[in-house]
């Protein structure tokens, strides 16, 4: 069977050169290669480091403090910020993190995140839905069938179907979330066939979720992307259960 890689980003090609600097400073960022409370050389050594123009390196650590991995302050320079001063959620960010080897606590820490948004969103979504709304859902079915998840395609109709879930809970608070969650799915689907296909298909578990909002049932919606979400956890090669799901029969 073969793997979805991703889709395939050659940076000199499709990211202009400050895009391309970010995402290699962005990279070794993340990856802890760069440890928070670093000072990155000046502008004047990273450009000649980097056979680049100061404004092209200027540019890329914009784009870096916009997402929170950099601060950069007169007489001091550009220091790595604390993780807990990024902006995960980011779609670069997270991107990058999964790029460099999420480790156990990123994917815990995404898989909670959905478990306690997600659920709520799709009872929400099943009181709330629009007509079109469930149309495109369903279109996003049909392709995941068509295409399956180990394409492109399908990753993308995958996407497609999350984020019009969480378009129709009719939140706006919710739906800020949308591209961070639509970047944490395809990082996450992309980690999972890295070495290997998928374990099971996935297609049954989004179909019980489409049913019970096309149906307005806002239990059955809230409980099967419970059941989604804690599924696509144990898909998830080399990823132990959360700590209170470890404990031995009769122990706390």
């Amino acid at each position: 069977m073969e793997r979805f890689a991703g889709p395939i980003r050659n940076p000199s090609k499709t990211l202009r050169l400050h895009g391309t600097i970010a995402r290699d400073l962005g990279l070794a960022i993340v990856s802890g290669k760069y440890k928070s409370g670093e000072i990155l050389s000046g502008e004047i050594a990273s450009s000649e480091e980097l056979k680049v123009s100061r404004t092209a390196y200027r540019e890329a650590i914009r784009i870096l403090a916009a997402k929170g991995l950099v601060s950069s302050k007169p007489k001091i320079g550009t220091k790595v910020n604390p993780k807990g001063m990024w902006h995960i959620l980011d779609p670069d960010v997270l991107a990058w993190a999964f790029e460099a080897g999420p480790d156990i606590n990123t994917l815990n820490s995404l898989f909670e995140l959905r478990d306690v948004v997600e659920p709520a969103a799709a009872a929400f979504a099943a009181a709330r839905r629009t007509d079109a709304q469930v149309k495109t859902m369903s279109q996003a079915i049909e392709r995941m069938e068509r295409f399956t998840l180990n394409t492109e395609a399908g990753n993308q109709a995958d996407v497609d179907f999350h984020t019009t879930l969480l378009q129709a809970a009719d939140n706006p608070y919710i739906a800020s979330l949308v591209d961070g969650f639509a970047s944490a799915i395809v990082s996450t689907n992309i980690y999972k066939q890295r070495e290997y296909p998928l374990r099971r298909d996935p297609l049954p578990d989004h179909v019980n979720v489409f049913a019970a909002i096309a149906a307005k049932d806002t239990d059955k919606a809230h409980a099967a992307m419970r059941e989604l979400i804690r599924l696509a956890r144990t898909d998830t090669p080399f990823f132990p259960l959360p700590k209170y799901r470890r404990s031995k029969p009769g122990k706390k």
